[in-house]
């Protein structure tokens, strides 16, 4: 087989020949000795960017057994560990081995880790009896420790990751996984896995002192001379493994991208099946998981067998799961495992080797896609979705527009009617709620408080406010925004229990499936055709109305249609230009540097005044990007204004810049809508000098002129890095008029005018309203006006949860119950 599943690539001895020989003079093989010392003290400067203290194991089944033990002193009386039951049998048997019950708790549907509903669900349950959680960082993916760390806290339980695939993942800040992680962190090298050696373990905890309690208790519980002062074991790691150890260091980094770079390639030709969810911004990967579709998993080993004709590995991990494991069936606590029982039944596993290429990757998929295509399909259930079934309103997106409008509704009162007039929602993703917002390295522009607000759209029972993720946010309350990443978190269990609101009442959801278009019927309402996304399989349905809420984008064409100092950018600036959108993600600025002149100070020129431009020059400048004095300039066409809550309190400000048309005659606010508001404010507000502020130096401001513009055309032929920030335009769904005719809207058309009108009705490019079609989100293009206040002199696009949880939200739903209520009477009629 020359593409096999698993190929060891751990350091050659015999290429090690001078080192072997400096063990054996040394006389030292064993007991932390200096090999075993100096591996644990760079593993920690290189891995951990040098804080905390790693220990060096034997393996780490051994690393597991001791940090839970550790954690058990004082906590004799607790009996049971959480863990999940899709993981690999030594978490559980390290549990077992130092006297705890594991309860084994079902995944996350997502990323495949411990599901946090569960294990909430488990320590109200039983209490006390709870001293440990063992969370698997599933096939090397990251997790959030933070949300563990808060966990223990409260519950004053033992954590221990088992993140034994991990060596070599970096988390969403780019550093080592589990830095700064207050309890253990069990990390394997086995031959086996990304970080091979042969067989050992590293065990990494932010504590000190913590660590150095662990090594002894790995020498027998010796913390001094050689009398047992704690538990102990023999769990050293000797010399000469731990001299591949060292070795692998020096190969770790270039591994680990190699195969992050092969996974890519995995996810955009497997496209069709349902993938992990990565967390963090680099898995450690072992292999490729891939979930087949329900409809083939009885095929697996055929599949299996067809990819092994074709020379290629594959193997099913993790299934059976722990709970179909006799041992573990007779002596743990099994909890319901409805996600668990599927991903195990669907997963396949995939080769992701060293030694493997791009055009591996390529024969692999062809090979999979061949194989799945040649099995017979079994019939399945559908969703209840019966095709005949006519919905009253037909939601395009779940992400944080399309959740919010169901928040919106709910608040109102008007959920119910809408379900029971037939609400069905579409969403690409496995789930509602956050969308892409938390891949972003930012803070948010709206406030702590207007995201927790979204709660009071569910009744009491689902309410989030004694969660983790509601108190994650509340440690933000009276900030400048949130963290993006806490934000997604909140949005998705939100989202989650929007979902179980709406299944209670009657409403349809279909996670998974993505529309491919909407045609327009003849008499009113759209058919909209949809297709699953494990396994392409088509469905169809109607409705009488129609939401976009399909998120926006940053398209290439702006590049070319732009012109700034008379020149496209795209033109002027070539390989140096960057969109905003990509400098503000996860990673977004350690890959823009990446490319650039070091050792000396850089040049960036950011173009626009939007929320996206400002709070870009915020994420370069808060990131350290080595810049002269004026080094980063932020060119933009409309003066920066920032918001105000009355005219009073500009003015004290020392803020004179605004006149009648720019307050708000709802609420008094100055610059409500067109105004920069926290981080980027107080960006704005000191780059200004407004009263008397002094700006960050590394940043300059220049007000673009006309196309003549030598100022602007300097400081872009001089700058390192171009970032352009125009904004966002709509994801907008392909619609089709009743001849097959596609329907041009206005924000296609040349002049790229709003998607909706006042009425949030989406418009075609004569500007009229096109019948049933509504629009809500990111680049829509909704401004209020009337009783929703705003300023008379914007002009722009307004975007803002707050807006889309409440009247935005609510505008839309009374529309849609208006046009089912209207067609329920002309059917009766």
């Amino acid at each position: 087989m020359d593409l096999p599943l698993i190929r060891p690539f751990p350091p050659r001895l015999s290429r090690l020949g001078a080192a072997l020989e400096a063990i054996e003079e040394s006389g030292i093989y064993s007991n932390s000795g200096p090999v075993a010392r100096r591996f644990e003290q760079e593993a920690t400067a290189r891995l951990f960017g040098g804080r905390g203290a790693c220990v060096a194991v034997a393996n780490a089944t051994l690393g597991l057994m001791l940090a839970l033990r550790h954690g058990l002193l004082g906590r004799r009386d607790r009996t049971l560990a959480i863990l999940p039951a899709f993981t690999f049998a030594a978490t559980a048997h390290a549990a077992q081995w130092v006297g705890l019950t594991p309860v084994l708790a079902d995944c996350d549907p997502d990323d495949w880790a411990l599901a946090a509903a569960e294990e909430e669900r488990l320590l109200a349950r039983h209490g006390a009896r709870i001293g440990a959680i063992l969370p698997y960082a599933t096939f090397g993916n990251g997790l959030d420790w933070e949300r563990y760390a808060w966990l223990a806290r409260r519950h004053d339980l033992a954590v221990v990751i088992d993140a034994a695939a991990s060596l070599g993942a970096r988390d969403e800040a780019d550093r080592g996984f589990g830095t700064d992680c207050p309890f253990p962190v069990v990390f394997s090298m086995h031959a086996t896995k990304t970080f091979a050696t042969g067989e050992g373990g590293l065990i990494y905890c932010r504590d000190e002192a913590l660590v150095e309690r662990l090594r002894a208790m790995a020498n027998f519980g010796f913390e001094a001379g050689r009398s047992a002062t704690l538990p102990g074991l023999n769990a050293k790691l000797a010399e000469v493994p731990a001299l591949l150890a060292l070795e692998k260091l020096g190969e770790i980094e270039a591994v680990a991208t190699h195969r992050a770079a092969l996974a890519d390639h995995y996810r955009r030709r497997l496209a069709g099946f349902t993938l992990q969810v990565p967390r963090g911004r680099r898995p450690a990967l072992q292999f490729m998981p891939v979930l087949l579709p329900a409809a083939l998993a009885p095929h697996r080993e055929a599949i299996i067998a067809r990819l092994a004709e074709a020379g290629i590995g594959a193997g099913r991990y993790f299934s059976p799961h722990l709970a179909e494991q006799p041992h573990f069936r007779d002596t743990c606590l099994i909890e319901p495992l409805p996600v668990t029982d599927a991903i195990a039944s669907r997963m396949l596993v995939l080769p992701v080797t060293d030694a493997m290429t791009i055009a591996d990757v390529d024969r692999v998929a062809d090979a999979l896609i061949e194989a799945c295509r040649r099995q017979p399909r079994l019939p399945r259930a559908q969703p209840a979705t019966p095709r005949s079934r006519l919905f009253g309103a037909i939601l395009v997106g779940g992400g944080p527009a399309g959740s919010a409008l169901i928040g919106a509704a709910a608040k109102a009162g008007q959920l119910e009617p809408l379900a029971a007039a037939g609400l069905a929602v579409i969403e690409r993703a496995p789930h509602i709620g956050s969308g892409k917002l938390g891949a972003y390295a930012i803070a948010s522009d709206s406030t702590a408080e207007t995201f927790l607000t979204a709660d009071t759209a569910l009744p009491p029972a689902l309410r989030l406010e004694d969660e983790a993720v509601a108190k994650a946010l509340r440690a933000h309350i009276g900030g400048l925004g949130v963290p993006l990443a806490k934000v997604g978190a909140y949005l998705d269990r939100l989202g989650a229990r929007l979902a179980q609101r709406l299944d209670d009442l009657g409403g349809v959801l279909l996670t998974g499936h993505e529309v491919v278009a909407a045609q327009q019927l003849g008499g009113g309402g759209w058919r909209v055709r949809a297709r699953r996304r494990a396994d392409g399989e088509a469905i169809e349905l109607h409705g009488h109305s129609l939401v976009l809420a399909t998120g926006g984008h940053q398209p290439a064409t702006r590049l070319a249609e732009e012109l700034v100092a008379g020149r496209s950018l795209i033109e002027r600036c070539g390989d140096r230009l960057i969109q905003s959108d990509a400098l503000l993600r996860e990673g977004g600025v350690e890959a823009a540097l990446a490319s650039l002149p070091t050792g000396r100070p850089l040049r960036i020129a950011l173009v626009g005044g939007s929320t996206s431009a400002v709070t870009a020059a915020v994420r370069l400048l808060k990131a350290g990007v080595p810049l002269a004095p004026g080094g980063l300039a932020l060119l933009h066409r409309r003066p920066l204004r920032p918001f105000y809550p009355s005219a009073a309190a500009a003015r004290a400000d020392g803020f004179e810049d605004f006149g009648p048309d720019d307050i708000c005659p709802v609420s008094g606010f100055v610059y409500r809508l067109a105004g920069f508001r926290l981080e980027a404010r107080e960006l704005v507000v000191h780059a200004l000098g407004i009263g008397g502020r002094a700006g960050d130096p590394r940043l300059r401001l220049h007000r673009l002129g006309g196309a003549e513009d030598a100022v602007a055309a300097r400081l872009l032929d001089e700058a390192d890095l171009v970032v352009a920030a125009f904004g966002y335009r709509p994801h907008a769904l392909p619609l089709i008029d009743q001849a097959g005719r596609a329907i041009r809207l206005r924000a296609d058309a040349p002049a790229h005018g709003p998607m909706v009108d006042d009425q949030c009705r989406v418009v075609d490019a004569a500007g009229e309203p096109l019948d049933g079609v509504f629009g809500i989100g990111l680049a829509a293009g909704f401004v209020p006006s009337g009783a929703l206040g705003g300023e008379p002199s914007f002009r722009g696009q307004a975007n803002g949860l707050w807006l889309w949880q409440n009247d935005v939200g609510q505008r839309i739903a009374a529309q849609l119950l208006a046009r089912a209520e209207a067609a329920c009477a002309r059917a009766v009629a």
